[in-house]
């Protein structure tokens, strides 16, 4: 007997106008979550990956390679709307460097790559309904983006969120479209699957797809690793980094003991008690980028064998229905992770990459770095560091941790950081023109509003 919550739900979504693909796979989770799945992931289930392979220590063939990047389609994830960011538009919209955006730098690096090598690589982006006309609105800058018979984008999927309480979909008239959650950007094959995209790249001759967040500035079009991948013969693969004490929030690769399949482990999927397993980065010494490349013939098999249910293990995340009312009811949001597709495809892979392919930009203070002169903006569009060792940038969150505030204080753009270790600014400081920061700088809180002259030198 169907579960009275599952018939409402798919009834809400079939009336919103979600593509039956969605339902179908909403469906599935919808029926592990009322069997009681957490999608915990136990340590003493998995072991450590330790010895992946790494990019720099691979031979490639430059014509190998340009021919499988000729056969490479760019994905990016762009349906996130910086709201911890004070934002309510598409965060890659967020001007980075010399007034240009995230996206606008991610138009460039396709466009320099194209030049460099004369692959179409189209550009596609995976948009909410939250970010696709201003995203798309703002591409009609780069009118040479667009590669004739495919579209620029194609929508996440949306979902009820179910309440803790009985699993029915919420009920949220104050503002409905709290009732609605994105199912994760797991759900990016589905939406490939439902839009037509996948069947589009695959009648255009595409056989690979690189994808990654429009956040991640480094994950730059990639000759080199499209050679890999496709001499590698995997269907699918992920891009790692080697983990450092500040990368222990990020989800990573393990060995799953019962087949030996590599799997995804994220935040959500592990114990509270075994966060101390999670967070060491000796013991999981690699992250997980979401840098990803997969196979789009061994995608779309896949997909249309199972009934675009590829099976990605649940997360189930507890949210309250407004998340700014810690009052309002419970509810469960389904989601997968794009990452975790790893475990559905035999022969799975992974590489280790330089750190300069994760730059994500999660909170003001990554901001302030890769608008500082600690970085720079190279020939690929992409930016690297300009330093050793990029500093450690930790900014008052009562009076930088917004949009608006932040420009407010930084009215003259960043400071140079080009000589700092650290830069930590405890209370509100607005910092003037050409302000220069040395070594490891603090500013402590007084109590009030302060000003840093133009041309100050701090921390010398």
């Amino acid at each position: 007997m169907t579960a009275p919550g599952l018939i409402a739900a798919q009834a809400k979504m079939a009336a919103a106008g979600v593509d039956q693909t969605a339902i179908d796979v909403f469906s599935h989770y919808f029926g592990e979550l009322e069997a009681g799945a957490t999608g915990l992931i136990r340590e003493e289930t998995i072991e450590p990956l330790l010895d992946p392979p790494a990019l720099d220590q691979m031979e490639i063939d430059e014509e190998a390679a340009r021919e499988a990047f000729a056969k490479t389609a760019i994905i990016r994830l762009n349906g996130g709307l910086g709201t911890s960011m004070g934002m309510d538009k598409a965060k890659s919209l967020l001007p980075v460097r010399d007034g240009k955006s995230f996206l606008d730098l991610i138009a460039g690096q396709v466009r320099q790559a194209r030049e460099a090598t004369g692959a179409p690589l189209p550009l596609i982006l995976m948009n909410s309904f939250r970010t696709q006309d201003d995203t798309l609105a703002a591409l009609e800058a780069h009118p040479d983006i667009a590669v004739d018979g495919l579209p620029l984008d194609f929508l996440q999927n949306a979902e009820p969120k179910l309440l803790v309480d009985g699993l029915m979909p919420v009920e949220w008239p104050q503002d409905p479209s709290l009732e609605w959650c994105p199912p994760g950007h797991g759900d990016i094959y589905t939406a490939l699957l439902g839009s037509g995209i996948l069947k589009a790249l695959l009648d255009a001759g595409y056989r690979y797809a690189a994808t990654g967040n429009s956040d991640n500035l480094g994950s730059v079009p990639s000759a080199q690793i499209a050679g890999w991948f496709a001499a590698s013969g995997a269907p699918y693969a992920a891009e790692l980094c080697v983990r450092t004490a500040a990368d222990r929030k990020g989800g990573h690769l393990a060995i799953r003991k019962a087949d030996g399949q590599l799997i995804l482990r994220d935040t959500a999927q592990t114990a509270p008690e075994e966060m101390h397993y999670f967070t060491d980065e000796h013991h999981h010494p690699f992250f997980h980028t979401n840098n990803l490349w997969f196979d789009l013939e061994r995608l779309y098999a896949a997909l249309t064998e199972r009934g675009a249910v590829l099976g990605l293990p649940l997360i189930r995340n507890v949210k309250n229905v407004d998340p700014t009312d810690s009052d309002s009811p419970e509810v469960f949001q389904i989601e997968t992770a794009m990452g975790a597709a790893i475990e559905v495809f035999e022969g799975a892979t992974s590489i280790v990459v330089g750190r300069d392919r994760f730059l994500p930009v999660k909170t003001t203070n990554d901001l302030l770095l890769l608008r500082s002169d600690a970085y720079r903006l190279d020939e690929d569009g992409a930016l690297r560091l300009a330093v050793d060792a990029a500093p450690l940038v930790d900014l008052d969150s009562r009076f930088y941790k917004k949009m608006a505030s932040f420009d407010a204080h930084f009215p003259h753009g960043a400071p140079s950081l080009r000589q700092a270790t650290s830069l930590t600014v405890k209370g509100d400081w607005t910092f003037g023109k050409d302000v220069v920061c040395v070594g490891d700088v603090v500013l402590e809180d007084t109590g009030k509003p302060e000003v840093i002259p133009d041309g100050t030198v701090l921390g010398a």
